[in-house]
């Protein structure tokens, strides 16, 4: 089966295989004492040319964004979110349940909180009937798909750090930002004030594994505590840390990024043009949002599985993967404009 349902659909690139393949060798020290894990901190470390990082590996990103705030949060705080947000969304309450945090989620027209949405939502510091904001949290790329700009992130930094708040960065897809931008990861994390961000895996051609990375020292000190408790130590962490070695060294994460962006663009040079579609966001990743007469869309979903986003006004999604290939849109494609033609 080929879709267009979600990139944690696809399978696991064969470099990826191979690494867990020869880490899957005798005996290694578990919990992360092992030489693969502490060559993959390396190879974070590097690519964010900063040798005193202690990137933290993890199972999921659910796992990865409730540990990255639990090092930013006391229960009587705050997280200031996109309403579309994945951890106000999709993460069925952990964030609030496992930090014991609030999280207000404010509305945006196309994922991204700026300085202007967030500002009224910074007030009652210091007043005990309020829970005290302290994190704002941005998705890269956001769940419409877009992404933020250097710029954007860093106006979001310096008005968290303005209230001596953090800015997260929950990166599960923050790859595809990357290619999008044809920036560096350091360029959009470290060189934009961002306190701590995750940086995904299993979107992007990993088995499974993320990764979190405190870029602030008083947010790494309990990190694998939290990690402890929230149950995303792994015991044989070799088999997660060691994708990450030629995920990061080989460029794997930047290559399989680039290849579903332009998968995603193809498609939508492909499907704008089919008559009654509404594309409702911009292709800057790898995701497409459109709109077309339920009837259609609902023949479509005979063949091809993919997600509802706004079932009030038929908006579906689609994703492409690192392994999505020209075939997978020139049929899916093919086959909608059959679907319209016979409408």
């Amino acid at each position: 089966m080929r879709s267009f349902g979600s990139d944690n659909n696809s399978g696991v690139h064969p470099r990826i295989l191979q690494a867990l393949a020869e880490a899957n060798r005798d005996h290694a020290i578990a919990y992360g004492d092992d030489l693969w894990t502490q060559e993959a901190q390396k190879a974070i470390c590097r690519l964010l040319e900063d040798g005193e990082l202690r990137p933290s590996f993890l199972f999921n990103g659910t796992g990865a964004n409730v540990v990255a705030l639990q090092a930013c949060l006391h229960s009587f705080h705050a997280v200031l979110c996109a309403s579309t947000a994945h951890i106000a969304v999709d993460e069925c309450g952990a964030p609030g349940k496992l930090t014991g945090a609030s999280l207000k989620e404010i509305a945006t027209p196309d994922g991204k909180l700026t300085p202007e949405l967030v500002r009224p939502h910074l007030h009652g510091f210091g007043f005990e009937h309020h829970s005290q904001p302290k994190v704002i949290a941005i998705s890269q790329t956001t769940e419409l798909g877009t992404c933020y700009t250097p710029g954007e992130v860093k106006a979001l930094a310096e008005l968290a750090h303005a209230h001596n708040m953090f800015l997260f960065v929950d990166g599960t897809r923050i790859a595809n930002a990357c290619a999008y931008l044809n920036v560096s990861l350091k360029e959009i994390t470290v060189d934009c004030g961002v306190d701590i961000f995750t940086l995904g895996g299993t979107k992007n051609g990993l088995m499974f594994g993320e990764a979190v990375v405190p870029l602030r020292k008083e947010l790494s000190g309990n990190m694998k505590y939290y990690r402890k408790q929230t149950t995303q130590l792994y015991s044989k962490m070799r088999f997660i840390s060691a994708q990450f070695i030629p995920y990061i060294n080989e460029h794997l994460w930047l290559e399989n990024a680039r290849k579903s962006n332009a998968a995603a663009k193809l498609l939508w040079k492909e499907i704008r043009s089919v008559k009654g579609v509404e594309i409702t966001q911009p292709v800057e990743s790898n995701a497409l949002f459109f709109i077309l007469p339920k009837e259609i869309t609902d023949k479509l979903r005979e063949r091809y599985f993919f997600y509802d986003w706004d079932e009030s006004r038929n908006e579906k999604r689609l994703v492409c993967s690192w392994d999505t290939t020209e075939d997978d849109i020139r049929n899916f494609t093919g086959y909608l404009k059959s679907l319209v033609a016979e409408d």
